[in-house]
Order: structure tokens, then sequence, then C-alpha cells
């Protein structure tokens, strides 16, 4: 798995150009894997949504408009620089007021337990130092009964994984590299995608850790999916 500072490192320095790139490499189809997920939770009419790995904040402003204004929004990054872009995002529309940015571990996060309604993280979870201690975490905090939302790059269809190889490991390094200025960041992702577990694994990894209702939604020939999963109800006997 990733170490912590050098993935912090890593956002810090394409902070500025983040989302310029993340667009252009996806050709545009990453505010189509967003609404998904955003539409998945706002089927839960949840009151509290933490995003994790909020990066610029893209899922919170969506998770905001599409909940209203009586949800309460927090964005939780381990990167100031990536929520110095968010909170700039903020104060150019007043519907954004109230939603929290903060600078946290998703590993070690200053939430109570039991408290939140739903989770969201959104191709944050590949760069988890720890993937079992932050599934475990996110357990802690969410209330019994609540949603974990894991948005995340996965193994492609067989049929396209060719294609899709000679894309991750010429294409997408080449052009991070010349619009961000930090190819090394970019044969990073293209590693990090490259290595990552199937959607089966990744779904037997959220289980492992208490969750139930486990449930995984391909998009995009496979190269990424969506999983939910809800926390256990508890049960006291009489």
């Amino acid at each position: 798995m990733p170490e912590g500072k050098i993935i912090k490192k890593t956002f810090s320095e394409i902070s500025t150009r983040y989302d310029c790139v993340n667009h252009l490499l996806s050709f545009g189809i990453d505010y189509y894997w967003r609404r998904q997920l955003v539409k998945s939770v706002a089927k839960t009419k949840s009151k509290f949504v933490v995003d994790l790995a909020t990066g610029s904040g893209d899922v919170a402003f969506s998770l905001k408009k599409a909940l209203g204004n009586s949800a309460k929004i927090l964005g939780i990054d381990f990167c100031p620089e990536m929520l110095a872009i968010a909170n700039k995002k903020k104060s150019t529309q007043s519907m954004f007021y109230d939603i929290d940015f903060q600078v946290g571990d998703c590993l070690d996060l200053e939430i109570g337990s039991d408290s939140v309604d739903a989770i969201t993280i959104a191709f944050g979870y590949r760069n988890f130092e720890n993937r079992v201690m932050g599934l475990k975490e996110m357990h802690r905090i969410l209330k019994p009964g609540g949603t974990l939302y894991i948005l995340e790059f996965t193994q492609a269809d067989k049929w396209f994984k060719p294609i899709y190889s000679i894309y991750l490991n010429y294409l997408l390094p080449l052009i991070g590299g010349l619009v961000s200025g930090k190819k090394s960041a970019y044969n990073y992702l293209a590693t990090s995608v490259r290595n990552f577990p199937t959607k089966e694994e990744i779904s037997e990894e959220i289980r492992k850790v208490g969750f139930r209702k486990v449930e995984v939604k391909s998009l995009t020939f496979s190269t990424v999916a969506l999983h939910c999963a809800i926390k256990k109800i508890k049960i006291i006997a009489e």
C-alpha cells in the first residue's frame, strides 16, 4: 500500500492543476462517475454526510446540491493545498457557505462513533496507507444503518483491458505529466490503478470489517466501480 507522506506530497504538488488534468485524462467521464455516486447518496436523504479524501471538493458540492440545505456536509482531506482550492470554490457560491472542509487523517478521524449517516470517498481509497484500518474507522463513525460509498478505479473488463493497459502505461503519464509538469505523480496514478485489487476483492475487504449488503456497480467497461455497503443495525436483546 502507498506511503502516506509520499501521497500527501504528490497531491500538494499537483493541486493547482488537479481538476483540469482529471477532466482531461478521463475525457470528461469523471463528471458522470461522480453523478452516479451522488445519485446513490441522494436516495438515502442523509442529513450528515462525510466526504473523505474530498480533495478540491467537487463531490461535497454535488452532495450539497442533491441533499439540500438541511444536510450537513463535511469534507476531510490530509492535503491543505487541495482544501485551499475547495475553500476557494466554496466562496464563489452562497449555497455552499455551510459546507465544512477540514484537514484530517482518514485512518484516525476526529469524529464521534455512530454519528454519520453516510460516508463517501471518490478515488481516495486506493491511496490509503492501510485500507483495513481506514475501513474500520469508517465503520466506527457511521450510524447503525448508515451507508458507505466508495467510488474507485478497478480492473477493466477482459476485452477492454489491452486497450486500457496502453492508456495507463503510456498515454496517462505522458498527458498528465505535460499538463501538470509532474510526470511522477501520474506514473504513480497509473501504477496504483494497475496494481489495485479487483472489485470483488474490494467487496470482500468491506465485508470483513462488518459491513452488510455490500453491492458494487461497474462503470465504463469496469474501469471504475461504485461500492455501496451498510453498517449493521445493532439488535439489543430484551
